[in-house]
């Protein structure tokens, strides 16, 4: 999908296009929340779509924080210094994700005829854990960044480049 451009050239409202990447996000890991309760409690038998599934949840989560952290946060940090302190907070938090992102690859990579089985109960603590950390965390950047984003001068780059990924 191509990003909103404005007759004059400028990126049309990155801020808004940040809280529809948020909004896609969430819709995924509820999805990714369903297909795991499904196959746990035997509804389901399809383990490796579920890792398929989880797999592409975590590289979609990588690459937008990859792209705010090197695109966005940059450029913001630039264009309003008071800015600096909750861009920090906002990468250190990446940095959490990322750790229960791998925590959960690894998890549901698991299984196999010389592995152990995948532990239920572990995984939902950590797809909670992650749902509730990813919502404050959205909900926050959508509160400190969406008007700056807004205001960030066309120069600045696409919501591919400094958001990690388009819009839906």
């Amino acid at each position: 999908m191509d990003t909103p451009i404005k007759p004059d050239g400028r990126i049309a409202a990155l801020g808004n296009q940040l809280i529809d990447v948020h909004l896609s996000l969430r819709e995924e890991l509820a999805r990714l929340r369903e297909d795991a309760e499904a196959w746990f409690d035997g509804r389901a038998e399809r383990p490796r779509e579920l890792r398929a599934h989880c797999l592409a949840f975590c590289s979609a989560v990588s690459r937008h924080h990859t792209g705010e952290d090197d695109g966005a946060f940059p450029a913001l940090g630039e264009l309003h210094p008071e800015l600096r302190p909750v861009l920090e907070e906002l990468g250190r938090d990446h940095h959490v994700v990322a750790g229960i992102l791998r925590g959960l690859e690894e998890l549901l990579g698991r299984p196999g005829p010389d592995t152990e089985p995948v532990d239920a109960q572990h995984v939902r603590t950590e797809l909670d854990s992650l749902a509730a950390l990813l919502e404050s965390h959205f909900v926050y950047e959508e509160k400190r960044l969406v008007a700056a984003l807004n205001a960030l001068p066309d120069r600045a780059g696409t919501a591919g480049t400094l958001l990690g990924r388009e819009a839906t």
